[in-house]
């Protein structure tokens, strides 16, 4: 029975770690799994509550270190942007006229939708504008001011 009930609590955390941003909570539920594994062995509620912090402490000591290392952007880990990540900031020909609220822009020959980052701003057909930020599937765009990187 006390298997069950550390199987509930894993359960319980796992899906509460899909609510939260902290990538923490998971390495709880693998301590409960552990003691839930302890109970069915037959060990006592103290050697259950004991496996279950000496798994769920070393799960984070351990893992969270190199999880959130790879989980921050390219930027801040020095490393070379891709994908998404290389998008902003880079340079696009505007196709169709970019106001603050409409506009197509080509990069490396692909079309996206595009608006100003000022509503005041327009970009002719043929200017070069750099992608200031990505939100959803649109490019909010600006004078290209830099050399091409």
């Amino acid at each position: 029975m006390e298997a069950v009930l550390w199987v509930v609590l894993a359960v319980v955390l796992a899906i509460a770690e899909a609510f939260t941003a902290t990538i923490l909570v998971v390495f709880f539920a693998a301590g409960a799994l552990a003691a839930a594994g302890a109970a069915a062995l037959g060990a006592g509620p103290l050697i259950q509550v004991i496996v279950f912090a000496m798994v769920s402490g070393v799960s984070v000591a351990a893992l969270r270190p190199v999880i959130l290392r790879h989980a921050r952007p390219a930027l801040e880990t020095g490393e070379r942007p891709f994908g998404i990540e290389a998008i902003e900031g880079s340079q696009a020909t505007v196709i169709d006229e970019v106001t603050g609220d409409r506009g197509m822009v080509k990069i490396d020959g692909e079309l996206w939708q595009a608006r100003s980052v000022d509503e005041r701003e327009t970009f002719a057909p043929g200017e070069h504008v750099r992608i200031v930020r990505l939100r959803g599937a649109t490019l909010l765009v600006w004078h290209d001011d830099l050399p091409n990187v």
